[in-house]
């Protein structure tokens, strides 16, 4: 029994550490003048880029839409769906979620 709770803890850490420490990986970058625009924020355009063996190959080039003002901002993360892929595949394939907002 001992044993069994012991197994649950340290999933329950693994876990914990997996949803929370996606935060760390987060780049926000500002294009042109968005952060002096006003306005109300939306997502305009999302995406995935995928990788292979740790980062090393891209798979592709995702090109993800952009406003035609070039007023916006570009997210990049490493979320907790990302870190299920890589970690399911041992980190051979990896995967990081894209997004762009833009103001109204």
């Amino acid at each position: 029994m001992r044993i069994i709770q012991n197994q649950i803890l340290r999933l329950a850490i693994v876990f914990s550490v997996a949803l929370f420490a996606s935060s760390c990986m987060t780049t926000k970058t500002n294009v042109g003048g968005y952060r002096e625009i006003q306005g109300t924020e939306y997502t305009y355009a999302k995406g995935k880029q995928m990788w292979l063996f740790w980062g090393l190959l891209p798979i592709g080039r995702n090109s993800v839409n952009t406003p035609g003002s070039g007023d916006c901002q570009v997210i990049t993360r490493f979320n907790f769906v990302d870190f299920l892929i890589s970690g399911l595949t041992a980190g051979i394939v990896t995967t990081e979620t894209i997004k762009v907002k833009a103001k109204r």
